[in-house]
């Protein structure tokens, strides 16, 4: 049996960085981001935690 998997896309806030990533849970993943559960990653560094993208 497969699992679905989701392409996405992140910005910040002034639109100057971009995040791509994949997940087969898109909604846990934006949490993970918006609270910034891995602190040394990009996304935390970079404040990236707009969805543009799904």
């Amino acid at each position: 049996m497969q699992r679905g998997g989701v392409v996405y896309i992140l910005t910040n806030y002034t639109h100057t960085t971009l995040y791509t990533g994949v997940t087969s849970d898109l909604l846990f993943r934006m949490i993970e981001h918006r609270e910034k559960l891995f602190p040394k990653s990009f996304s935390s560094k970079y404040n990236v935690n707009k969805l543009v993208y799904f």
